[in-house]
């Protein structure tokens, strides 16, 4: 004869029992646009960015955003979950650009604009490509770069700027007295003044634009006028200096620790997206 147990077999013989009736999280990768809660209710935000070190970059409804280590802590629609680093993938729907700007997908580019943006050198063409590339293909500008801006007027001359042609120019060190900005007066006072915006950043080179804590300094080193600023920076950074190839492995070692908008300097973000917005004023 037998008999069923109404209260199940010794409850303490099964070594899970403390576990019993509480939901274990699971593993969700944090990809972009994802809403999460901490577990204490304290923030939520959508997440908008990985960054070095295993965190991640959540933004709140008012754009605050913080920044929290991947793992245990979080609620996705009230459920415990562990966030770990998505696989590398297309962006697709509402994920942003490098920029902070909705990306539009995979899209075609569009049929180039007559105007331009123009950059000193390869260094500022590359760094606005990582971040804007994206948004400026959308756009159809392209962005070129001037070797030095002692030129810009004798090339403005050869471009002649006029409406639906016009050009935008980010400069180096545009500060009050620097030869900089002695040529953005005259451009401004010129015969394409009104196609024209010459705008610039504070920094002796688009290399301070990038964070310092980027590449593990608390502060860019100040360099000696009597040093060539670059191979100054290289040696004070213990690299090797002593040919272009040397400082040009050095700035793609710091290009690769940008990923965002959010690994510049404000002061130059403005100023790109200044350009952005001259360029593609409706004619």
């Amino acid at each position: 004869m037998t008999w069923d147990d109404p209260y199940g077999s010794d409850v303490l013989a099964d070594k899970n029992w403390r576990r019993r009736g509480i939901v274990q999280p699971i593993e969700t990768p944090a990809e972009r646009d994802l809403v999460v809660e901490l577990s204490d209710g304290s923030f939520v935000g959508a997440v908008v960015g990985i960054a070095e070190g295993g965190l991640v970059q959540l933004e709140d409804r008012r754009g605050k955003v913080r920044v929290f280590p991947l793992g245990h802590g979080f609620l996705v629609d009230g459920k415990p979950v562990v966030l770990v680093k998505p696989r590398a993938a297309a962006p697709a729907g509402h994920a942003r650009s490098a920029s902070g700007s909705f990306h539009a997908g995979e899209v075609k580019a569009r049929v180039a604009r007559g105007s331009r943006i123009f950059v000193e050198g390869r260094h500022d063409a590359e760094l606005v490509e990582k971040v804007w590339g994206h948004d400026l293909r959308i756009e159809g500008v392209v962005v070129e770069y001037l070797e030095g801006v002692d030129h810009l007027e004798q090339l403005l001359a050869e471009f002649r700027p006029a409406p639906g042609r016009r050009v935008g120019v980010l400069v180096d060190h545009l500060v009050t007295g620097s030869k900089e900005s002695r040529i953005a007066d005259a451009v401004a006072r010129g015969p394409f003044g009104a196609d024209v915006l010459v705008v610039g950043h504070p920094f002796v080179d688009i290399w301070q634009a990038v964070k310092p804590a980027r590449v593990g300094l608390k502060a860019w080193p100040t360099i000696p006028r009597s040093i060539e600023w670059k191979k100054g920076i290289a040696q004070a950074l213990r690299q090797p200096h002593e040919s272009q190839e040397d400082i040009a492995r050095l700035w793609q070692r710091i290009l690769s620790r940008v990923t965002t908008y959010a690994d510049l300097e404000p002061a130059l973000l403005g100023r790109v997206e200044q350009l952005i917005d001259f360029v593609t004023a409706p004619e």
